[in-house]
Formats: C-alpha cells, structure tokens, sequence
C-alpha cells in the first residue's frame, strides 16, 4: 500500500487524473486495451472532469463500474450519467467499450440485472479500479455491517435495502474489486478522515470496508490533506 496526499480537492483531481492518463497511455505502449473500472461521487466526478486527450487513445479503453444504482437509464443518481457528462460523451469513448451496470427500467430485477453484468464482465483481470469512500468507510456500495461483504462466490450482488439512498443498488463484490492490478482510492475531506485512519490502520473490515480492497500488483491512497487529517 502507497500514499499520496495533495494539499486540496483541486490538486488531488489534477493528481489522479494526470496518473490515470499516464497509467492508460503506458498500457496502450504495451500493445493492450487498458480495462479500468469508474467509480461515482464528487471527488471522481472532478476527476473525470480534468482527463483529456493527452496521449490516450481513448477509443481503446473499455470501462466498468464498480456499483450502480439501480434506478432508470439516464437518471442523474446514476454513476454511468456522470461519467457520460463528465468525459465518457466528450473524450469520444465509443458504446462498444462502456459496459454499463442495467438500469432500473429494463426487464431484469435487481438480482437478475446483477447476474447478467457478473457475466458481461472481463475473465482477465481489471487494470485499474478506482473506488471512493465513504464517511463510514463503504467503498462501490458495500456498506459495513453487510452480509455482502462476506460474499465469496457471487461476483456481482444487489443491494436492496441499502443504508444510503437510494435504496437499490447493484455492486461487484471483493473478489472481483479485488482481481485487480491497480486499486486507486480517490478521497477528499474531513469528514472521511477517519475512514481513512481505519482503514489504512488495522481497521476491521465489517466496521470498515475499504480495509479489505487491494490490488494484486498497487493499491494507492491518493487523498488531500482534510482526507489524511487523522491517519
């Protein structure tokens, strides 16, 4: 595990994104199609907002997500729309290489939706995931306390009576967040310093999720200083 700490959002999502094209031109190098999986919230939002074209070819990265939730295609809550607004639409990522978690208005429940994208995922592992945290250290929607952090066969789970709104999600498990090369974990704020304190310490992970995320080859905390306050 590796740190770094920025002295603010601004510079943190300047940071991550500045990392991310240069992880993604470096994979493109080696003659791969970089697969990365996108997370939600404000400090990702910022994030996305800062890539541009820079030396990545962008119509050669397939996404992912982490977890989504499960409300109708188009739906501001949705963690695909923003990504869409933020640099999916305007980078010029193609639809064939943007997997989406199923949206609330298809045929499928919830369980059936969460199914169906296990089986759209890649059988190789991810290169980068990138996953927030949140105040109670709940990383992709696995929330602590949670039977679906004990999930050891099931890829990808609904959520249905989630602790935050909305009450429906859909989210990747630990072994597959954790069938990674990279996990980046993207954190700004006071108020998720001592989610970071646990989970960079000996948090447990039941109390504290993203305690038990990690990535096979690199997991690194980008965070700012409010987000390291109290490590």
């Amino acid at each position: 595990m590796s740190m770094e700490i920025s002295d603010g959002a601004d510079e943190l999502a300047t940071t991550a994104a500045e990392r991310m094209e240069r992880r993604l031109a470096d994979i493109q190098a080696e003659g791969r199609t970089p697969l990365v999986v996108l997370t939600g919230g404000t400090i990702a939002g910022q994030t996305y907002a800062r890539l541009s074209a820079g030396n990545v070819d962008w119509t050669n990265v397939t996404f992912f997500w982490g977890d989504e939730r499960f409300v109708p295609a188009g739906h501001a809550d949705r963690n695909d729309r923003q990504a869409h607004d933020a640099f999916l639409d305007r980078l010029g990522v193609p639809t064939d290489h943007i997997v989406a978690i199923p949206a609330h208005d298809c045929s499928l429940s919830a369980a059936a939706a969460a199914d169906q994208y296990a089986e759209l995922l890649p059988p190789e592992d991810f290169d980068l995931v990138l996953l927030g945290v949140g105040p109670d250290g709940h990383v992709a929607s696995l929330f602590p306390g949670r039977p679906e952090l004990l999930e050891t066969s099931r890829l990808v789970v609904e959520i249905l009576d989630s602790p935050k709104p909305p009450p429906v999600r859909i989210s990747m498990t630990f072994p597959r967040l954790n069938a990674a090369h990279s996990v980046w974990l993207i954190v700004s704020g006071e108020a998720k310093a001592d989610a970071v304190a646990r989970a960079v310490g000996d948090g447990d992970v039941d109390d504290t999720p993203a305690a038990g995320v990690h990535g096979h080859a690199e997991t690194l905390w980008l965070i700012d200083r409010a987000a390291a306050s109290r490590r």
